[in-house]
């Protein structure tokens, strides 16, 4: 410590140089945090359902993999099981194929399981007793202009219809509301139809459900009733995995693409970029010093000496970007997923985060550091003074 003084004003002889290095590491720490956050959201999803109010069955080999009709009344027997509804992915656009509308066929009861979405009385009325009725978000009618009343064509992306066209028609008969839209604010951007019109539409159905959705009595017996659920299709050519929402969409965001390996490319890419960077900036400021190393070498500093303070000065100035960027990281995270409406779920930074980015700062900074330092460590007095 009784060097500090002296490694930071090594550190900041450059101030607009290391101010810049320093935000690079900080943005880099700053994805860091918040990529790992997603890892780690997927990684944690579905480690226990203990404390769901609601669990989704769906196809143990694939979320693509429909369910037999027939389960239904035998989840609904299930001891600590409220009420079971069912839906199927529509995949539908509107206009064009880019305009992907977050679309899919429910249940007549479907909307008994989901009490944060609030839909007019008489507008469910009219939802259950119209055969191409829909129900839309509030965000989609908005992005739309759609109106209650007006008739919408979708073009399914999966489904077509008996006649072989994948063209669809809707009539809108109601407006989805998100009762919270710091927590499930993506409900307005859903289009509900009719299961029973998408089931006699088309023929790649035939009464089968694309998952089951159960409403537990108690959420502590949650994981008891997601093992009994299972247990209802174990050994059958239709064996499902009941879990939490979270968990099941992490699950079909599994089988689309592998995250981990996603996040770590990122991940090691920009790290790679930051050692470039910053070994630049170190190889820099050793050889505009190299003078004074030489100074201090003759005035008693040892090679050992000069070595542990570039170093310190590498690592240092690492940990003053990366504290900042996983600082900034444990901010931005849950301001991120409220403002996301529930989309986007963040884990706070935890200890576990929070040693593996120190570790990676330090390991970083004693990289980016051993050249200049070995350098500064072998230099020779002489030839350093002479300008050779």
């Amino acid at each position: 410590m009784k060097y500090l003084h002296l490694i930071w004003a090594e550190l900041f002889r450059r101030k607009t140089r290391t101010i810049l290095t320093i935000l690079s590491i900080l943005a880099a720490f700053l994805l860091f945090g918040l990529l790992n956050g997603v890892r780690e959201s997927f990684i944690n999803a579905g480690k226990s359902a203990i404390g769901a109010e609601r669990l989704q069955t769906g196809s143990r080999l694939s979320f693509i993999q429909s369910l037999p009709m027939s389960l239904q009344a035998r989840i609904a027997q299930v001891d600590g099981v409220k009420t079971v509804t069912y839906a199927n992915w529509f995949g539908g656009a509107y206009q064009e194929p880019r305009n992907q509308i977050f679309s899919f066929a429910v249940a007549p009861n479907y909307l008994d399981v989901y009490p944060e979405i609030q839909v007019d009385p008489k507008q469910r009325e009219t939802f259950n007793n119209t055969r191409t009725g829909a129900l839309v978000g509030e965000g989609l009618m908005k992005r739309f202009g759609w109106k209650v009343g007006q008739r919408v064509p979708l073009i399914s992306t999966i489904f077509p219809n008996r006649d072989g066209s994948k063209n669809w028609q809707f009539d809108i008969v109601g407006v989805l509301h998100a009762k919270d839209k710091k927590t499930a604010g993506w409900y307005d951007q859903m289009f509900m139809l009719q299961w029973k019109y998408f089931d006699e539409s088309t023929p790649y159905n035939q009464g089968a459900a694309g998952w089951y959705v159960e409403l537990v009595n108690d959420p502590k017996q949650a994981d008891r009733v997601a093992k009994a659920v299972d247990a209802l299709s174990m050994n059958s050519p239709n064996e499902t995995k009941t879990q939490t929402e979270a968990a099941a969409m992490a699950s079909w965001m599994k089988q689309t693409a592998d995250i981990g390996l996603i996040v770590t490319s990122i991940m090691g890419a920009v790290f790679f970029t930051l050692i470039l960077l910053t070994g630049n900036t170190m190889a820099q400021a050793v050889r505009e010093r190299i003078p004074e190393l030489a100074v201090l070498k003759t005035i008693g500093f040892r090679d050992r000496t000069v070595l542990g303070l570039v170093l310190a000065e590498s690592v240092l100035l690492v940990l003053l970007g990366g504290v900042c960027g996983l600082g900034l990281a444990a901010v931005l995270g849950p301001i991120l997923s409220a403002g996301s409406g529930g989309t986007i779920g963040l884990p706070p930074i935890g200890v576990a985060s929070w040693s593996l980015g120190l570790a990676l700062m330090v390991v970083i900074g004693l990289v980016v550091g051993a050249l200049p330092a070995i350098r500064a460590m072998r230099l020779n007095i002489v030839d350093a003074l002479s300008g050779r």
